[in-house]
């Protein structure tokens, strides 16, 4: 299998991996399943300042991230593979998308700052736009993490019980909707103020069949009361 590349056009290329260097993401590149790398964006300024921003055209506050520049790390990569560019105004990063993510050998991801970019960068070479949600970071190096967390724990190799990935919430086998509740020991937990709470005793039966028909309606209640938007979409 190819290992998984991403390549992080950014400012901060210091926060990277970040929390991908620990657990089954950590480990996961030390067995050679995925590696990144980063571009200071700001190694290809031409002034004595490393100057990467400048006021926007029309007026307003803040600065915008000139296109010349990004062109220039762009073009110092020898194979970018797929272009994203991490964007409030995006099309929703959904485990759809992840998942046709994950199978490609390489992605190159735009973090932008400030106002953002310059609109010419993204036209001239056909970056995909894609948002994490419907808020706002402080850069899009935070995206370009989860991005990056949502597709590595999708590579063959890194989630230890392969069925666990393909049953949780907006899988295929969930039918895109949300997943059902989990439970472990003790059987009956006593909080700190004495309060009882049993496990459901659908789940300790041993009836396999009545508990896959519990988890099916857990799921599709919690949906309904969470996020009714995922029934009409199925709809």
């Amino acid at each position: 299998m190819e290992k998984f590349q991403v390549t992080l056009l950014t400012l901060f290329p210091e926060m990277f991996p970040g929390f991908l260097g620990h657990s089954l993401a950590g480990k996961a590149r030390e067995n050679g399943l995925w590696d990144y790398h980063t571009v200071n964006i700001r190694d290809f300024a031409q002034d004595i300042h490393k100057t990467v921003d400048d006021t926007p055209y029309g007026g307003g506050a803040g600065m915008v991230m000139r296109a010349d520049i990004i062109e220039k790390a762009l073009l110092s990569l020898k194979t970018p593979g797929r272009l994203i560019y991490l964007s409030p105004r995006g099309k929703p990063l959904t485990q759809e998308l992840v998942q046709e993510l994950s199978h490609e050998p390489s992605l190159t991801l735009l973090c932008g700052r400030y106002e953002g970019v310059d609109q010419r960068i993204l036209d001239a070479c056909a970056f995909e736009e894609i948002s994490v949600g419907d808020y706002v970071l402080s850069g899009g190096e935070p995206a370009a993490l989860i991005l990056m967390d949502a597709c590595i724990r999708l590579l063959p190799g890194v989630m230890g019980n392969v069925n666990t990935a393909q049953e949780e919430s907006f899988s295929s086998v969930s039918g895109g909707l949300l997943e059902y509740p989990h439970y472990t020991r003790p059987a009956v937990w006593t909080d700190a103020s004495g309060k009882n709470y049993s496990v459901p005793e659908t789940l300790t039966s041993g009836n396999h069949a009545k508990i896959a028909e519990w988890r099916r309606k857990q799921t599709q209640e919690i949906t309904r009361l969470r996020r009714p938007d995922l029934l009409v979409k199925k709809e």
